[in-house]
C-alpha cells in the first residue's frame, strides 16, 4: 500500500506513502487515492480530511520514472490522472504541505479547499522542464486561486515559489513552522469539523458551482443549496442556539 488512511475523531489523515520517491504518484497510488477519498466522501461519520505526505515531502508530482517505463497515468470515471484531481467532493480537504509540492502534486494541493505550507516548502510547476502538461487541474484552480498574473509566471517559467511568497498571492493559507504542517492542518480540520456541518458543506459546494454560473443562476444555485440547510433543521437549532445566549458578540461555541 502506498496510501495510508488514518482517523482521528471526525477527520481523516490521508497519507501518500512513498518518501523514496518524495511522493510522487504511479498508477497504483492514483488508484489508492481515489479509493480514499471516495471512501471518505461516503463516510458520514467523519467531516474533513487532512491529505498529506510522507518523509517530509508533500509530493513530487506524477512518478516520471513510471511514466518513462510506460506505466502512465490512468484516468477513472472522474478522479483524474492524479488520482482525485476530476473529483468533487461534498466535504472540505486540508493539504498539510511540508518540502516538496510541485508538478502533479502541486496540482493534488489546487485540488484541495485549504492549504497548510511549512514556512520552507517549496512549490512550483516543474514538470515545465521535462514537457510534461499539466491534465490534473493546473491551468484552472491556479490562476482562480492565485490570479492570471502568478499563475502564468509559474506556468511558464517553472521557477520555484516558497510558501511566503505563495501565502501573499493565496496560494497557501496557513503557514507553518517546518516540521509543524500537519499538526496544524489537523487542528484547522477540527475547528471545521466542529461546526454545524450542513451549512457549511452546502456554502462549500455552492461557492465552488458558482464558477460555472451566470451570476444570476448562481444566485438561484446559493438560495437552493441555502435552502437545503433550512429543511434540515441546522438552522432553526442553531437560531435556537442564539437565542439562548451561546455565541454572541463572537464568541466561540
Amino acid at each position: 500500500m502506498t496510501v495510508r488512511v488514518d482517523r482521528d475523531g471526525a477527520v481523516v489523515v490521508i497519507t501518500i506513502d512513498r518518501p523514496e520517491r518524495r511522493n510522487a504518484v504511479d498508477r497504483t497510488t492514483a488508484t489508492e487515492l481515489s479509493t480514499a477519498f471516495h471512501a471518505f466522501d461516503a463516510d458520514q461519520s467523519v467531516s474533513v480530511a487532512v491529505l498529506t505526505g510522507a518523509g517530509g515531502n508533500f509530493c513530487a508530482g506524477f512518478d516520471l520514472k513510471a511514466l518513462a517505463a510506460g506505466t502512465g497515468p490512468s484516468v477513472g470515471a472522474g478522479d483524474g490522472p492524479m488520482g482525485v484531481s476530476y473529483l468533487r467532493l461534498s466535504k472540505p480537504v486540508v493539504a498539510a504541505i511540508e518540502g516538496y509540492c510541485v508538478a502533479g502534486g502541486m496540482e493534488l494541493a489546487l485540488w484541495c479547499d485549504l492549504r497548510v505550507a511549512a514556512e520552507n516548502a517549496v512549490l512550483g510547476i516543474f514538470n515545465r522542464r521535462f514537457g510534461v502538461p499539466l491534465v490534473d487541474g493546473g491551468t484552472v484552480r491556479l490562476a482562480r486561486i492565485a490570479g492570471q498574473g502568478l499563475a502564468m509566471d509559474l506556468i511558464l517559467t517553472g521557477r520555484s515559489i516558497g510558501a511566503s511568497e505563495a501565502a501573499q498571492h493565496g496560494l497557501v493559507n496557513r503557514l507553518a513552522k517546518p516540521g509543524q504542517a500537519l499538526e496544524d492542518a489537523m487542528e484547522l480540520a477540527v475547528r471545521i469539523a466542529s461546526f454545524p456541518q450542513a451549512g457549511l458543506r452546502n456554502d462549500r459546494l455552492s461557492l465552488i458551482e458558482q464558477w460555472g454560473l451566470p451570476e444570476q443562476e448562481a444566485l438561484a444555485n446559493e438560495l437552493r443549496r441555502g435552502r437545503q440547510t433550512v429543511d434540515s433543521g441546522e438552522a432553526l437549532e442553531g437560531a435556537r442556539r442564539f437565542a439562548s445566549g451561546q455565541g454572541r458578540r463572537g464568541e466561540e461555541i
